[in-house]
């Protein structure tokens, strides 16, 4: 099959759905789910218009994902549309659909990606974003979990486990993307903690809370991002920090450690300390290395150089960081950071421009972008 001729025609597929008045990221789904589509097919039967076929395939795969997306929204908003008189509990699915998509047959990662996709409501973008890897290559991961799961009876609920790493995704997404989920990722997490008496459950869902509980001071009034080291710790919300600190004792006392506590753990430490100079970097540094003993995930050993600069000296961050890959998203600004507390400012304005560029988004992006300018600022007194 002639990939050339894929990609060439992409774009001129994705103006025409744009045209007919899709959303542009909506419209770049559909178009990757066609790709994938024509991958398949064409190779044991060609079509004799391409783009024709590409445009036909993209514009079903749209309403297929609109009907859905409509049926998730007109239950989400049943309690409000149709209240019942009396007591009677309301009863909400969501949940429930999480566990289905996470079907025995599937693997973790591509169950993930498809409850993502057809109950969270986010983009093949956003997932591939959380999940490190092209967008391209999530498209055809949500492909192949819709034809693997296609005419199953989902009367077999997937593991606790999937359903959790779920909902870990769609919460960063709301906290921390541009779609807020992170209020309904709560709202279902603390459903779960209530039917089912696990620590990881419990762990989630005070991480949730220890998070959210900064959300108000995470931003200028201007929508510029603060960092955590700058935040008016009065905006942080004490009522949910003290009820996951106390959701978090309650599950580290049962000696089951899990990634999700040991995250959690590490947010504690961070909303216990009063001013940014006292927090206790030296057991953050140890709950990383027990998250990594768990994980062995990239991004804990990036968030532990920080916090091994911060317990340590920027040098011991800056050799520490050398055990990273360098690929790794938000690797630079994390270099730049280590540098410019190290005293290299030349340096460090320079992996600040650089992370810029790689910024995932725009907020980030300005962030770093200003980061830059200050110490070139700083350079030219």
């Amino acid at each position: 099959m002639d990939e050339t001729l894929l990609r060439s025609l992409t774009p001129s597929v994705l103006g025409i759905l744009v045209r007919r008045g899709i959303d542009f990221a909506a419209a770049e789904d559909a178009v990757q789910d066609a790709l994938v589509e024509a991958v398949r097919v064409w190779p044991a039967d060609p079509p004799r218009d391409p783009k024709g076929w590409l445009t036909t395939v993209a514009w079903r795969r749209f309403l297929d994902a609109a009907r859905a997306d409509a049926a998730r929204r007109r239950r989400e908003d049943l309690v409000d549309e149709e209240p019942t008189p009396g007591p009677a509990r309301t009863v909400d699915d969501t949940l429930q659909l999480y566990f289905l998509c996470a079907h025995p047959s599937l693997t973790p990662s591509s169950a993930v990606a498809l409850t993502l996709r057809a109950v969270g409501g986010l983009t093949t973008r956003q997932i591939a974003h959380a999940y490190l890897v092209p967008e391209a290559t999530m498209a055809q991961r949500i492909s192949r979990a819709k034809r693997t799961v296609s005419g199953l009876r989902f009367d077999r609920p997937g593991d606790v486990a999937t359903v959790l790493r779920v909902l870990y995704l769609v919460f960063n997404e709301g906290y921390s993307g541009d779609v807020d989920l992170a209020a309904e990722a709560i709202r279902l997490t603390r459903q779960l903690a209530a039917a089912i008496d696990h620590p990881e459950v419990a762990g989630l869902l005070a991480l949730m809370l220890l998070h959210h509980a900064r959300r108000a001071a995470r931003t200028a009034p201007d929508g510029s991002l603060v960092p955590l080291a700058e935040q008016d710790r009065s905006r942080w919300d004490t009522r949910s920090i003290a009820e996951g600190v106390e959701i978090l004792q309650g599950a580290l006392a049962r000696d089951q450690l899990g990634e999700f506590q040991a995250q959690a753990a590490i947010a504690a430490l961070h909303a216990d300390a009063p001013t940014a100079e006292e927090t206790d970097w030296v057991q953050i540094v140890e709950w990383y290395d027990e998250l990594a003993r768990l994980t062995d995930n990239p991004v804990v050993r990036l968030n532990r150089a920080v916090a091994v600069g911060a317990a340590d000296g920027p040098r011991a961050g800056l050799a520490a960081l050398a055990a990273v890959d360098d690929a790794l998203p938000r690797y630079t600004a994390v270099a730049a950071y280590l540098h410019e507390r190290d005293g290299d400012l030349a340096r460090a304005a320079r992996l600040y421009s650089e992370a810029a560029q790689q910024a995932p988004n725009l907020a980030e992006r300005d962030h770093l972008t200003r980061q830059a300018a200050r110490l070139n600022a700083r350079g030219r007194r």
